[in-house]
């Protein structure tokens, strides 16, 4: 009776083996990510903009500084030589 439960045993082992190994060659399934661009509002009601105002805070990462224009964009660009 003992060597019947141990007999069963190995071949539970070697049957999850099997399985285990099966499932390591296995194709990976991909994760697809979508991009989705959302032309709405923002979040808190706000439209997004890529172009902020100027807005000056107490706390300096909160601050937003004025951006150059296009054109003085590309004369500093073309000053550093790029």
């Amino acid at each position: 009776m003992v060597e019947k439960a141990n007999s069963s045993k190995y071949k539970l082992a070697i049957i999850a083996a099997l399985v285990a190994s099966a499932s390591a060659f296995a194709p990976v399934t991909q994760i697809t990510r979508t991009s989705a661009i959302n032309q709405e509002l923002g979040k808190g009601g706000m439209a997004d903009t890529r172009d902020p105002e100027p807005y000056v805070d107490e706390d300096p990462r909160k601050s937003i500084s004025a951006a150059p224009s296009f054109e003085e964009y590309l004369k500093q660009r073309q000053a550093e030589g790029k």
